[in-house]
């Protein structure tokens, strides 16, 4: 039986991701780190409040044996830059550091379609580096989810992304070939994407947002 490292799980993939853990007979344990108190209730769960401006205090529990890492940010919700930098960037790569040096065997990433280290904008770049660094960290077992627009509900309302998803749900059957990763994706198959990435021989580490469709089938 296993450990889960669940980072995230108040969110939109992360909730499911939870969800899944739970009902999931592999694992015997999940650790939640939260900001703050979770109203959830279960024997598998252990809510570990976290300090997520001092991640060195939380080495010794960053440890267990497949880590799903959930948490994003808008600039709406963080519109200083250096606190969007902070959640987009170097908490998945300081969190990422820290399992890899506590010998965690699966590390499995929500990033975005396009993310790429040389974008010019801030959301695609930070996704993109710290993929990078999840590369060079070499875990024995590694995700990198690059949904399109999620599907779900949110908890906060985004008008422009609604409209987008919208949109993109149109055009969908008019995505084929290589442009069948834009298609838009439900949260909840991304994170049993996410899981079933952990359970598979596959040596593939990115799966877009078409392909993440296909692990589950």
């Amino acid at each position: 039986m296993k450990t889960a490292l669940l980072f995230g799980a108040s969110g939109l993939v992360g909730s499911h991701v939870l969800s899944q853990l739970i009902s999931n007979n592999n694992y015997s344990k999940i650790k939640l780190f939260v900001r703050s108190s979770i109203d959830i209730s279960d024997p598998k769960i252990e809510i570990i409040q976290t300090d997520f401006n001092n991640l060195e205090n939380h080495r010794e529990d960053i440890k267990g044996d497949d880590c799903f890492f959930c948490i994003g940010t808008t600039k709406q919700n963080s519109p200083d830059k250096n606190e969007y930098r902070r959640v987009e960037l170097d908490v998945p790569k300081e969190i990422a550091q820290i399992a890899k040096s506590n010998l965690v065997n699966s590390f499995v990433f929500v990033s975005s379609g396009y993310a790429d280290p040389k974008s010019s904008g801030d959301y695609l770049k930070f996704k993109g580096e710290v993929e990078e660094e999840l590369k060079r960290l070499n875990f024995p077992k590694l995700g990198i989810m690059r949904p399109s627009f999620l599907l779900g509900d949110r908890k906060e309302k985004r008008i422009g992304e609604k409209i987008g998803i919208f949109v993109f749900k149109l055009l969908s059957p008019l995505f084929l070939g290589p442009l069948k990763k834009m298609k838009p994706i439900h949260s909840a198959i991304v994170a049993k994407g996410m899981i079933a990435i952990i359970q598979n021989d596959s040596s593939q580490t990115i799966f877009e947002s078409n392909e993440i469709s296909e692990i589950i089938n």
